[in-house]
């Protein structure tokens, strides 16, 4: 068994651990929005390891912020909340208070427990505004590819929001970034180990559990995308329509996979300003619920 003071010195290398991925790297050097902080960080919504929320606060809010929550990807197996502190402070400096959860990923677990995880932190994340100086009322969800697909999903079905503890109608508003909405049949290794086991198959696809009272979304997607093609965006916002809810989409000319994560970034929107196209939906559709755009 390792000694304390190994233990010790284990916990004070993993952000250095974690900085050595790509994008661990990239989060490091990438300038950070001012205006913004991280409030609090590993803030448990469960008992496992993974069951923990970082916050990112604006510095001087003029008013109790709205509540957001980004969820990361990673193809459902891998992920790191500290690796997107830069999205957590762009939000925050565009006047929102933010977590960003850590959640369970296979081989741990598998569909539906990732997107339940998710939902668990987005209720802890709720049930605290307050110790946070956040504004009570619904939360503004913002995923990217897994992650987009977890968001969508809590927003569309009833047994995964209640086994998460948390009421769908908390949901003010989502924008999905680069997320599979219509994967079927399972073609690729992540989804395949994700979906293992699953009966009806059928049911973990957004674009058939569409409903006329989903939350107002966002899907945007890059147009040279060759992971999650675009299609995935147009065909589920036809479907939402069709039914009566509001949905929209932004599709990034030039952009790939991850340039819709990357337009989050202060020093990248000049290639598309993802940022802005959120906040600025999110008002829109928000009401009272979402900053204006520059607030």
């Amino acid at each position: 068994m390792p000694s304390r003071r190994t233990i010790s010195s284990l916990t004070l290398l993993a952000p250095l651990v974690a900085a050595c991925s790509p994008l661990g790297i990239m989060n490091a050097l990438l300038p950070k929005d001012p205006g913004s902080y991280r409030r609090a960080t590993d803030i448990a919504y469960g008992t496992e390891p993974r069951q923990r929320f970082d916050v990112y606060a604006p510095q001087e809010p003029a008013r109790n912020p709205p509540l957001l929550v980004f969820l990361y990807g990673g193809s459902w197996r891998e992920g790191d909340k500290a690796n997107y502190a830069f999205v957590g402070r762009a939000f925050a400096a565009a006047g929102y208070l933010v977590a960003i959860p850590d959640y369970r990923v296979v081989p741990e677990v598998r569909y539906p427990d990732f997107v339940i995880d998710c939902g668990r932190a987005i209720a802890a994340f709720r049930a605290r505004e307050r110790e946070f100086g956040g504004r009570p009322g619904p939360v503004h969800l913002v995923g990217h590819s897994a992650g987009a697909y977890n968001a969508v999903m809590l927003a569309l079905a009833d047994e995964l929001a209640e086994a998460a503890g948390l009421e769908r109608d908390s949901i003010a508003a989502v924008a999905a970034l680069s997320g599979p909405f219509d994967f079927l049949p399972l073609r690729v290794r992540a989804t395949e180990e994700a979906f293992a086991g699953v009966d009806d198959l059928e049911a973990t696809q957004p674009v058939n559990r569409v409903r006329p009272d989903a939350p107002p979304m966002l899907l945007a997607n890059g147009s040279d995308d060759e992971v999650v093609v675009p299609d995935n965006i147009h065909r589920l916002q036809a479907l939402l329509e069709g039914e009566g809810a509001h949905a929209v989409t932004r599709e990034y000319e030039g952009l790939g996979h991850a340039g819709t994560l990357l337009g989050l970034a202060r020093p990248l929107r000049w290639r598309a300003d993802v940022l802005g196209d959120v906040t600025e939906f999110f008002a829109e559709v928000g009401g009272r619920h979402a900053p204006r755009p520059g607030a």
